[in-house]
C-alpha cells in the first residue's frame, strides 16, 4: 500500500488516547444480547483459554452476537490528536504508522460518503476512530487492551488498540500482519458503521449459529471492507487528491489471511481442538474471506445484503 505524498491528511478523524490512563475496570463478555448499549466486536481478549473461549462467544473484529462491556469509570482522557500531529500529508503516512492509519481511516470515510449517498440514498455521518493503550473509557462502557478493534454504536466510535495486531493476530492467532491486515480492520469496523447508519443493527435477533443474524452482521461488515479496498485507490481528501496511490495483491493476501485468522472455525480449532458451528457469532474462516472477495469484485450495498441470501 502506497499513499499519495501530495494528498492531505484531515487529523480530526483520529483521537489519541494512549497513555492516558483511561480508567479501570476492564470489559465483561457475557453471552448475548444485542443492540446499541453494547459495544459491537472486540478481538480475542486475554491469553487463557477461558477468556479466548468466552471472546468467541462475544466477538473479535466487532461481533453482532453483541459484546457487553465492563461499567464505564471515571478517568482522565485525552481526546486530542496532539501525538499525531506529525501527520500532515500522504508522505507522512508512507513512512509512519500513526499516519497510515489516519490516512487508511480518511480514504475510508471519503469512499462511503459518495458511496452511500449513491447506493442507499443517504448521507454518511462521520465517526472517529480513537486510537487507546492499556483501557478506554467509552459509551458503551471500558475496554481494556485485550479487545481488538470494535465498534461503539453508542458514542459512534471505532476503538483500536494496535498491539492487537501484533499480540493476537500474529502471536495467538498466528496471522501473517501486515499493514493491509490492520487497514481491513479498521474498514470493518467502519462497515459496522455504515450497518448502525442504515439501520441493520436492529436486524440482528439471532446471535449464534452458523446462520444466525450475527453472523450475517459480521460477513456484511467483511463485505463492506472489500468493497473500500475495491475503490481504495480512489477516494479522495478535501483537495481531490486521492488519498493511496497504489494497492498489491499482497496487501490484498494480507487482508484475506486476517479474515481466515479470525473466522469462527479457525479459532475453535487453535483454542479447543474442535469446531462447533452451533457457537459461531462471525462466521468461518472461508465465508469471512469469500465475502471480503464479493465485496472488492462487486462493489455494491446489494451484492453485500447477507441477510437476503440463503448460502453463506
Amino acid at each position: 500500500m502506497r499513499f499519495n505524498p501530495k494528498a492531505r491528511l484531515d487529523r480530526s478523524q483520529i483521537q489519541n488516547r494512549r497513555g492516558s490512563g483511561g480508567g479501570g475496570g476492564g470489559i465483561g463478555f457475557p453471552v448475548g444480547g444485542s443492540g446499541r448499549g453494547l459495544g459491537v466486536g472486540g478481538g480475542i481478549g486475554g491469553l487463557i483459554v477461558l477468556v479466548i473461549i468466552l471472546v468467541l462467544q462475544s466477538g473479535i473484529f466487532s461481533g453482532g452476537g453483541g459484546q457487553g462491556l465492563g461499567p464505564q469509570t471515571g478517568g482522565p482522557v485525552n481526546t486530542g490528536s496532539g501525538e499525531l500531529s506529525h501527520c500532515r500529508s500522504g508522505a507522512d503516512a508512507n513512512s509512519d504508522p500513526d499516519c497510515a492509519r489516519l490516512a487508511v481511516v480518511n480514504s475510508i470515510q471519503s469512499f462511503w460518503s459518495e458511496a452511500l449517498p449513491e447506493q442507499a440514498g443517504q448521507e454518511y455521518q462521520p465517526s472517529d476512530t480513537v486510537i487507546f493503550s492499556g483501557q478506554v473509557n467509552t459509551d458503551c462502557g471500558a475496554a481494556s487492551s485485550q479487545v481488538g478493534p470494535f465498534y461503539c454504536p453508542v458514542d459512534d466510535q471505532v476503538y483500536l488498540d494496535t498491539t492487537f495486531f501484533e499480540d493476537m493476530l500474529e502471536g495467538q492467532l498466528g496471522g501473517s500482519g501486515g499493514d493491509f491486515a490492520e487497514a481491513y480492520a479498521l474498514a470493518h469496523e467502519y462497515g459496522h458503521h455504515v450497518q448502525d447508519l442504515l439501520g441493520t443493527m436492529g436486524r440482528v435477533r439471532t446471535q449464534q449459529g452458523a446462520g444466525s443474524d450475527a453472523v450475517r452482521l459480521e460477513l456484511q461488515a467483511d463485505c463492506y471492507a472489500g468493497m473500500w479496498t475495491r475503490f481504495a485507490t480512489q477516494a479522495e481528501d478535501a483537495d481531490g487528491e486521492v488519498l493511496i496511490q497504489e494497492l498489491t495483491q499482497e496487501d490484498i493476501n494480507e487482508a484475506l489471511d486476517a479474515a481466515r485468522a479470525v473466522g469462527d472455525d479457525r479459532i475453535q480449532q487453535q483454542t479447543s481442538g474442535r469446531v462447533d458451528p452451533d457457537s459461531w457469532t462471525h462466521g468461518s474462516a472461508e465465508q469471512r474471506m469469500r465475502w471480503f472477495m464479493i465485496g472488492k469484485e462487486k462493489g455494491t450495498l446489494r451484492a453485500c445484503d447477507t441477510f437476503s441470501t440463503r448460502q453463506l
